[in-house]
């Protein structure tokens, strides 16, 4: 049996282009290390959209050979100079935020006729949009904390929202409705800060989300891979953040030590299974496949909150889904293989659908 053509994206138009990066040369030297099972193609993605064929995943380099996705019966990738024409049997999106995890390029990818790993179209976008991936969670019975919504479109009452402010308690959580990894968010614990942090994420986003604070919270996060039929959750871990108030950008990726993870979490274990529990429901509510990791948090009483999905989460050795399931003693590697298999599997599923009446 030949090796799997396996086309690793990473990169992208998005805040988050270096966290995929990062993540995609774990993921690329863990395929490549099983050279029996996968043939690895590299491809770079610039922050203004152009495609790369590298040798070595990582930055750009000026080695890179251009290429562009086409739509063909014998190739779905080919190389601007002639030199590769390739049909892959799987892409493998390692591509965080805005263009990449919102249903983007899944709906890109989808178009391509390719089989692909991770969620899909709708799971994707609901994951990446923080109200109504909210609105499901609470529909499948996980807990919410209260919330509201401005746009930059159209114009908000300050007055009102200032009231219900004042009326939820400080602090505030101000945050872009579909942003990933802490970009653009900000801690009020003021209210003359309010509208200014509304500001800040306006530039990110052309929502914003205003969500009632868990001050000094712990936040406790669930990994999960499969599909409808047979999904695994991980261990419960927790991150804390040592470079500030809370677990934002610069504590996840500029400060060295800016954050510790405790895997397992020091949760009691009736804690952990509920939101092992909640963590599935979710998945199963935004009708996602492949893998995610769904984040909580939690007060000092022991109550928790759905806070957000990501559908694409951080993969990198260092990265909390690799982490959660190895403290569950589950291999990397095999993962990996899982959701490339899973990834043919819903291809073959649809392609067997009656297009036609």
């Amino acid at each position: 049996m030949s090796a799997l053509k396996v086309v690793v994206l990473y990169g992208g138009k998005s805040t988050e282009h270096e966290v995929s990066v990062h993540s995609a040369q774990t993921v690329c030297q863990i395929l490549e290390a099983q050279k029996e099972k996968y043939q690895i193609y590299p491809i770079f993605i610039s922050r203004q959209g152009h495609w790369f064929l590298q040798k070595n995943c990582g930055p750009k380099t000026p080695q890179d050979v251009p290429v562009t996705p086409v739509l063909s019966a014998d190739a779905n990738l080919i190389s601007l100079d002639g030199s590769l024409r390739l049909k892959a049997d799987v892409v493998f999106p390692v591509l965080h935020g805005t263009n990449c995890e919102d249903g983007t390029m899944q709906g890109f990818l989808e178009t391509l006729n390719v089989p692909y790993v991770g969620c899909g179209v709708l799971a994707s976008a609901m994951g990446m949009d923080k109200e109504i991936s909210k609105l499901m969670a609470r529909e499948s019975g996980a807990p919410v904390l209260p919330y509201r919504v401005v746009s930059k479109f159209k114009e908000h009452d300050k007055a009102a929202l200032e009231k219900w402010v004042t009326q939820t308690g400080l602090p505030v959580f101000v945050k872009p409705v579909r942003l990933g990894s802490s970009v653009g968010v900000r801690k009020v614990k003021k209210l003359d800060e309010l509208h200014e942090a509304v500001a800040f994420a306006l530039q990110f986003d052309t929502d914003v989300m205003i969500e009632k604070g868990v001050d000094h919270a712990r936040e406790i996060f669930c990994a999960v891979y499969g599909d409808e039929l047979t999904l695994k959750t991980s261990a419960c871990g927790e991150l804390r953040s040592l470079a500030g108030e809370f677990f934002d950008y610069n504590a996840k990726y500029i400060v060295a030590g800016g954050c510790e993870t405790k895997v397992p979490a020091e949760i009691d274990p009736q804690t952990a299974q509920k939101m092992r529990q909640d963590t599935e429901h979710i998945f199963r509510a935004l009708r996602a496949s492949g893998l995610a990791r769904v984040d909580f948090l939690m007060d000092k009483n022991g109550s928790y909150y759905f806070s957000e999905i990501n559908t694409l989460p951080g993969m990198s050795q260092t990265s909390l889904f690799p982490q959660l399931f190895e403290a569950c003693g589950e291999d990397y590697g095999q993962i990996l293989q899982r959701l490339i298999e899973l990834a043919q599997k819903r291809y073959t599923q649809k392609e067997a659908l009656t297009l036609s009446r």
